[in-house]
This record gives structure tokens, C-alpha cells and sequence, in this order.
């Protein structure tokens, strides 16, 4: 018997690893970086296909939060960076969908 692997149309685009964590994260209940990054681009990323759990209250002051208790000194560069890797994995996804 054969069994057909599911294909995730977004591997290898720039930070699929991070929305994918996240994604199953935001599944969970878990209130992680990768969640609350996922969580900040919900619309973005079910448009492109993703099922993304509806975030509530304020995601991107919660990430940026959470950030900061880990590290008040590299919140804002680790931030920016984490926002970055998500608009390239959005505007990738985007152009591939678009095909």
C-alpha cells in the first residue's frame, strides 16, 4: 500500500520554518515568538493559503514584549529582523500563489 505525503507548498520560501512553527504553535494555544510573529500577518497569511488562528488583543506588543524580557538591549533589532524574514515569506508565498 502507498501513501501519498502531503506536499507543503511553502517549503524552502524565505522563513517557511518560522511560519510553519508558528502556525502550529498558534494551533496549540502556544503563545511563542514565532506565534505572536504569525499572529502580527494573520489576513497576509490565510490569504495565501495558510490556516491561521485568529489572533487577539495585540500581537505585534506582545511579540516585541516578549522580546524584550528576554533581552531589553536587541528587542528592537530582533524585532525588525523577525518582522523582515515574514514579509519576505509573505511576498514569496504571495508571488507563488499568484502563478
Amino acid at each position: 500500500m502507498s501513501h501519498k505525503a502531503e506536499v507543503d507548498p511553502h517549503a524552502g520560501l524565505p522563513g517557511a520554518d518560522l511560519v510553519a512553527e508558528g502556525v502550529r504553535d498558534l494551533a496549540a494555544g502556544v503563545e511563542s515568538v514565532p506565534a505572536l510573529l504569525v499572529s502580527v500577518a494573520a489576513s497576509r497569511l490565510t490569504s495565501v493559503g495558510l490556516e491561521v488562528a485568529v489572533p487577539s488583543g495585540r500581537p505585534a506588543h506582545r511579540l516585541y514584549d516578549l522580546l524584550a524580557a528576554d533581552d531589553p538591549r536587541t528587542a528592537h533589532s530582533r524585532y525588525n529582523a523577525l518582522v523582515g524574514r515574514l514579509a519576505s515569506f509573505a511576498r514569496a508565498a504571495e508571488r507563488a500563489t499568484a502563478r
